[in-house]
């Protein structure tokens, strides 16, 4: 206990938001199994858009604005990155899912390069190069090459970074909290355009972004309230972290999810990872922390 009390405020929160993250994506597991991914996202953000509309209502904007398009790029990331997260949290063990989506600071990397023109160190080339064998290896491509959750969890991982990458631009134009109520309010009305479309038409090779509307019942509503309210959560948390403690040492804190995933998805039946996997799954953590401390 006494160790406890002695980490630093942002060491705390950031465990803290990695436990409730990996919390909210044991609900967004139950929750999959009575609708689909689609629907799981939407109440996962619906959730948002009420509490940040809440937040604007009792203290307004102050920004200038300017970059809509990018700020609904920004959303768009957001939403498909988390789509396809969630759909992988129905279909994989959840440690998988969860350090796919981790390999976002690493793509984030090589992104504000290219479009930010920020130099990378050669640790950070290493830590990409270091990266991407770990996806290798989580992966585990027969011949014919990625499988299709492999495909999806790497996306959900470069659509991440898409959407952290646009952020350090749109910090310099919009509040806060718009740009999280870009990401909520696409990723609520678009799962709301996607059931529509989902009504007259059926791709079976898109069904991780299609889907039919299933009014929740029974515990099936506990599930989609504490999804929501355990993701809104585990942002505030997060957001704390960064604001208490040094972006690298919060960035490399936070692979704790990887661990608190895998504990939360062996109560829910998943297997542990095998040997090659669990190899993957360390040098992603290890990428993410030579990225994070190379900031």
């Amino acid at each position: 206990m006494k160790r406890l009390e002695k980490l630093n405020n942002g060491v705390k929160y950031m465990l803290l938001a990695s436990f409730i993250f990996a919390i909210m994506g044991a609900f967004a597991k139950l929750a999959s199994e009575y609708m689909s991914s689609l629907e799981v996202v939407f109440f996962r953000n619906i959730f948002g858009v009420a509490f940040i509309g809440y937040a604007l209502y009792k203290t307004p904007m102050i920004q200038s604005g300017g970059r809509p398009y990018l700020l609904f790029f920004r959303g768009l990331m957001g939403f498909l990155a988390l789509l396809t997260y969630f759909y992988n949290i129905a279909h994989i063990p959840l440690g998988d899912a969860v350090t796919y989506s981790k390999t976002a600071p690493i793509f984030t990397a090589v992104f504000a390069s290219l479009f930010l023109h920020e130099k990378l160190s050669f640790k950070s080339w290493l830590a990409v190069f270091v990266g991407f064998i770990g996806i290798v290896l989580i992966a585990k491509p027969t011949g014919i090459g990625f499988s299709k959750y492999d495909l999806l969890g790497i996306f959900s991982g470069i659509g991440a970074a898409l959407a952290y990458t646009s952020i350090r631009e749109l910090k310099n134009y919009y509040d806060t909290r718009m740009i999280v109520l870009s990401f909520t309010l696409v990723g609520t009305l678009g799962p709301i355009l996607l059931f529509v479309f989902s009504h007259y038409f059926y791709i079976e090779e898109l069904d991780f972004m299609l889907g039919k509307f299933v009014m929740p019942s029974g515990i099936v509503w506990f599930y989609v309230i504490s999804l929501g309210v355990l993701g809104t959560l585990s942002q505030y948390y997060m957001t704390k972290a960064y604001g208490e403690t040094k972006a690298g040492i919060v960035g490399a804190v936070s692979y704790s999810n990887i661990v608190f995933a895998i504990v939360v998805g062996l109560f829910l039946g998943d297997g542990f990872p095998s040997l090659m996997t669990t190899c993957g799954i360390v040098l992603i953590v290890a990428a993410g922390i030579m990225v994070a401390k190379a900031k």
